[in-house]
This record gives structure tokens, C-alpha cells and sequence, in this order.
């Protein structure tokens, strides 16, 4: 008996679920974060090219290449660990080294990965970030130190995972161009979950900014969509008003409502990936199970202010131009069905005079066909008075007024009956 076959993509499938572990992570340590996107068509790049510029930067490092078609690495560069891997619409490098700069959030540190290198990139930074891993201290101090490094206004600290760490950190880009997070461990906490956390805000910081992209292209469409609108608009009075023909409006309703649909097609994939975006960071905030510190607002608190009314934006603007398109459907189809009405109108209006032209022909027909008899008659009432006067005048000695008179009646009932039947035959 044979064993069972596998399907082709059993082990594939099963290893994707453990083919980007968490990275292990020793406090004190330091954390250079990057992200690359393309400015167009990022979900359909030439992911060979990602790669390639992974290579060029191992390259630098002397490291091995991974595997052709590799989706994700993790190896030592240097005196630092990378982590590096590409996603639907962009890549991520963090680079972790073992050490705090003498100065917090040094830009020093990102100088693992070299400018010559950063300029081959095949793409723009969506994001980078500075991580500082520290050991857990006093309140105060802690307090202190986030006070000198982050904007007070911004700034969202929390503890997190049951007051193992705690985090912090204000979403603003510093003079360097980077993010900065700060991240505090209790002593004796295990290397996995600190790369768990410091992961969680690498991913939440990313998708961040990659939702904040659909904002980006909401607030453009914002102009194009009331210009839509208005044009509908004066289209559907026009409609009402009767004030333009129907056809006419037709038209130009037709060509609203397909410049909205593919304006509606061109926004959907982005409009999506910023609602799946949003889903992630907020899940990646969930799990870190926040407990406020020293009153400070929380990360969910930070965007519950500051991002959410941005969410909201994206998800009011993709409903605004789904509406939009539904109306101009909804207009056009009552425009079309009353243009049908009016064309079935016109179609009886002409079904009725060519209906009246056929009775009248059908009356001058017979008025030609009454006086074709009476002509016909008199001729050949003719031609029988001349073809049978001999007889009569010498066998009954009849004048030739008598004969006319005789033969009239006859000859015109066999020529009425005549042209009877041929009109008959042809109807």
C-alpha cells in the first residue's frame, strides 16, 4: 500500500507560519529601523530588484546571499543583526546592535546602513526609526528622561504586557528624519519578548504610515469629487426641469458616471489597503495590553486624537464617491427609462399618421379605382356599340342610341367586376 501523497504546497503553506520569527533582543540595545516604498504601483513591483539591493548592502558586510526569490532574511551584519522583509507594498530593515550610543537617539546608529547604499534604493522611505532598549528604572527618572527626549504635546507612553516594559514614543520625526521609541524592560525579561515588542512598534509605526497614505489621496480627491458632485447635481435639476432635452442629459450623465466609476476603480485598491492598514495597527496596539503610566495619554489614546479622525476621513471618502456613483447609476437608469418612453411615444405617434397616410391612400385608391370603372366603361361600351351596330341595325333595325343604352349596364358590371378581382388577387 502507498502512502498517502502530500498536496504540492503542504510544506510551503505550513512553514510561511514560522518563516519570520520574532528577532531575540538582550536590554540595553539599540534598533535602526527602515522601510521602503515605491511612489507607484508598489504592489506590482519587480520584487527581484528588492532583493538585489539586500544583496548589494550584504555585499558591503561580506555576508551570504539568501536564497533567489527570498521574501524574507535574518543574519549578522557586522556587529549588528538584520532583519529584513518585503511585504505586499514595501520592505523593512532593522538592524539591532547590542550597545546604547552615549547620546540617546544618536543618528550615528543608522549609519549601518551607508548613504551610497540608502541613495540605490529602489524606492522612497516611507518610515524610519530610532529604538532605544533600556533597562525598567524609576518612575521619575523615566519620566524625566521622555520629558528631554520626546514633544510633550505628542508624546504616548504606556506600560505594557502585564508591566513588563514600557514604551514610549511621539510620532514625530526628528531633525535626523527619524521617528523615535523608547522601550524599558523589567530585569530578567526573556530576549523573544523584547524583539516581540520592539516588532510591534516597528509594525505599528509602518502601517501607520502606510494607512496615512489613503489620507493623502483622500484629501486630493477631495476637490475632483465636489466638482463630480456638482455636475451631477446640475444634471439630476436638469432632469427635473425638463430643461434640457433627454437624450442630451443622458449623455452627459453617461459620462459622469463612467468618469466616477473608474475614478472609484483607480482609488479602491488603496482606499482597501489603508482599511486593512488601520485594522493591523490597531490590533498590533491590542495586543500590547497597555496600562497608563504616570497619567500620560496611552498609544490608544494617541490615536484615538490623532489618527482616527484621519481613518475616518479615507473611510467617509471612499463611501462619498461609492454614493456618488450609485446616484449617478440610479439617475442615469431613470433617465434612460424615460428616454425609452419618449422614443415609444414618438414610435405610436408615427405608427398613427402612417396609419392615417394608409388610410387615405386606401380612400384615393378607391376613388381612382371608382372613376378607372367609369372610364373603362365608356370605352368599352364604345367598342361593343361599334362592334355590334351592324347586326342590330340589319336584324332589329336598332338606331345606334338604343343599342348604347342596352349594352351599358352589362358591359359596365362586367368591368366593375373585372377590376374586383384583380385588385382582390394583389390584396
Amino acid at each position: 500500500m502507498s502512502p498517502i501523497s502530500d498536496h504540492p504546497l503542504r510544506y510551503r503553506l505550513a512553514n510561511e507560519l514560522h518563516a519570520r520569527p520574532f528577532p531575540s533582543i538582550d536590554a540595553p540595545a539599540t534598533a535602526a529601523y527602515l522601510a521602503i516604498k515605491r511612489e507607484k504601483d508598489a504592489a506590482s513591483r519587480d520584487r527581484a530588484q528588492d532583493l538585489v539591493h539586500l544583496c548589494k548592502l550584504l555585499d558591503r558586510y561580506g555576508v551570504a546571499h539568501p536564497q533567489p526569490g527570498a521574501t524574507h532574511y535574518f543574519g549578522q551584519i557586522g556587529r549588528h543583526w538584520l532583519k529584513w522583509e518585503s511585504h505586499t507594498e514595501f520592505v523593512t530593515y532593522t538592524a539591532f546592535s547590542s550597545h546604547l550610543s552615549e547620546r540617546p537617539f544618536d543618528s550615528a546608529d543608522f549609519e549601518v546602513f551607508p548613504e551610497a547604499w540608502l541613495s540605490q534604493a529602489p524606492g522612497g522611505r516611507i518610515t524610519s526609526a530610532l529604538l532605544r532598549i533600556d533597562q525598567l528604572g524609576e518612575a521619575d527618572a523615566m519620566n524625566d528622561e521622555m520629558g528631554d527626549w520626546f514633544v510633550h504635546e505628542s508624546l504616548a507612553v504606556s506600560r505594557v504586557l502585564d508591566g513588563v516594559a514600557l514604551i514610549a514614543g511621539d510620532f514625530c520625526i526628528d531633525p535626523a528624519g527619524h521617528l523615535r521609541f523608547a522601550v524599558f524592560v523589567k530585569k530578567g525579561t526573556g530576549p523573544r519578548r523584547i524583539g516581540r515588542i520592539v516588532q510591534r512598534l516597528c509594525e505599528i509605526e509602518t502601517y501607520k504610515a502606510m494607512s496615512m497614505l489613503g489620507f493623502a489621496r483622500a484629501g486630493a480627491l477631495g476637490p475632483e469629487m465636489s466638482r463630480y458632485d456638482s455636475t451631477l447635481s446640475g444634471l439630476m435639476d436638469d432632469m427635473t426641469l425638463l430643461e434640457s432635452p433627454a437624450e442630451a442629459t443622458l449623455d452627459d450623465l453617461l459620462g459622469v458616471s463612467a468618469e466616477l466609476e473608474k475614478l472609484a476603480a483607480d482609488m479602491s485598491f488603496r482606499f482597501g489597503a489603508t482599511e486593512a492598514y488601520e485594522a493591523i495597527v490597531h490590533e498590533r496596539i491590542k495586543v500590547l495590553r497597555e496600562e497608563r503610566f504616570m497619567g500620560r495619554q496611552t498609544f490608544a489614546e494617541f490615536m484615538t486624537r490623532r489618527y482616527d479622525p484621519a481613518m475616518r476621513t479615507v473611510a467617509s471618502t471612499r463611501s462619498r464617491l461609492a454614493a456618488m456613483a450609485n446616484r449617478a447609476m440610479r439617475a442615469g437608469d431613470l433617465l434612460r427609462t424615460r428616454v425609452e418612453v419618449e422614443r415609444s411615444a414618438q414610435n405610436q405617434q408615427l405608427l398613427e399618421s402612417m396609419n392615417r397616410r394608409a388610410d387615405l391612400q386606401l380612400n384615393l385608391q378607391q376613388t381612382v379605382e371608382g372613376l378607372s370603372v367609369v372610364a373603362i366603361s365608356y370605352y368599352a361600351v364604345n367598342l361593343v356599340s361599334y362592334a355590334l351596330y351592324p347586326f342590330a341595325k340589319a336584324l332589329l333595325g336598332m338606331e345606334k342610341g338604343m343599342l348604347s343604352a342596352l349594352v351599358t349596364l352589362p358591359v359596365v358590371a362586367l368591368v366593375w367586376l373585372a377590376v374586383r378581382r384583380i385588385r382582390n388577387r394583389f390584396h
